[in-house]
């Protein structure tokens, strides 16, 4: 008969107990409060839209819901953070499109795959941007607009909340669709860009609808067009850039909510269920929509296979685009 080793004796020992410690964990999980990391400064659509997750979020977990704000590189720098944090759902993002679906195509790439360095927890919102100047700029309408960067020597500049965002790629496709010039100025959320375009630094900004809204009905902004499919049910007068001469135009905009990779099940349903319940609640969805977003729950499966066509779609159309150098 063959000699165990101790030492054999106590491997064994240690994976049992790290088995049923894991095991316990996810049994009562959450047992600590819960940081929700958002990839733009404060005052930006996705802030926004996590602050009025938040409230109910908590209650739907039972523990306290810390928002963390990580600028940087059109969320890029939120997404990097987030694959260094332990698997545990004690750390999770709501993310944006630019970091699941357009960053990894840019110039320059990025230092994860969306499709396998996370884990897909469920959709969040969609909901279209909006390109808006200042309420006194000469520019009336998109029409205007185009025809101002068609202009010999005029400079239009453009702001968004990232690079990557779908604020600047509607800039780009709107460029290549009308032959019109622009510059794309880079802000680290839509808050600085906003705070940017209202001090006259720049002409316009396609801002996310939870960003230009308060300052369009305080009469600070005019909204030129949205950009999508239809019109925004937060802005129904305001019509697409489809609308106005360009069929086809589109540029969607999307938040979801994502962990690190290999969060057990167990733990990713019970954040999916507090998600998914905080997104149907009356009273949190009626804030969205007041804020111009619309609630978008999923299954971690439906939003694996959303982000995955996103990818691949959003990796077709920047292929087309010339990027200034």
């Amino acid at each position: 008969m063959k000699k165990i080793s101790i030492s054999c004796i106590l491997i064994a020992s240690l994976t049992i107990t790290s088995f049923f410690a894991h095991a316990q964990d996810a049994k009562n999980f959450p047992s600590k409060p819960v940081h929700l990391i958002i990839g733009f400064a404060a005052g930006g659509g996705s802030d926004s839209t996590a602050r009025v997750l938040a409230p109910k979020l908590q209650e739907m977990l039972g523990q306290t819901v810390i928002i963390d704000n990580k600028p940087g590189a059109g969320g890029n720098l939120a997404s990097d953070f987030l694959l260094k944090l332990p698997p545990d759902g004690y750390n999770i993002a709501l993310t944006t499109i630019g970091s699941l679906a357009i960053n990894p195509h840019m110039p320059g790439g990025t230092n994860f795959n969306p499709l396998k360095d996370f884990t897909f927890l469920s959709q969040g919102v969609v909901f279209p941007n909006v390109l808006v100047v200042k309420a006194d700029s000469p520019i009336k309408t998109l029409k205007d607009f185009v025809e101002t960067g068609k202009k010999s020597g005029s400079f239009i500049t453009f702001g968004s909340s990232g690079q990557g965002s779908t604020g600047h790629l509607a800039g780009e496709l709107l460029k290549v669709r009308s032959g019109m010039n622009g510059q794309h100025v880079n802000y680290k959320g839509g808050g600085p860009a906003m705070n940017d375009l209202l001090g006259g630094n720049i002409v316009a900004i396609f801002a996310s609808t939870p960003t230009a809204i308060p300052f369009i009905e305080a009469g600070r902004l005019r909204a030129l067009a949205t950009t999508g499919v239809k019109r925004a049910d937060s802005l129904p007068n305001i019509p697409t850039i489809a609308e106005q001469g360009y069929p086809g135009y589109q540029a969607q905009n999307w938040y979801a909510f994502i962990g690190p990779a290999k969060i057990p099940a167990e733990i990713q349903n019970k954040l999916n269920q507090a998600i998914v319940a905080t997104l149907k609640d009356p009273g949190t969805a009626e804030k969205l929509r007041n804020i111009g977003v619309e609630p978008a729950p999923s299954t971690p499966n439906e939003l694996a296979e959303y982000t995955k066509s996103e990818y691949e779609t959003w990796g077709k159309i920047i292929k087309t685009i010339q990027w200034e150098k």
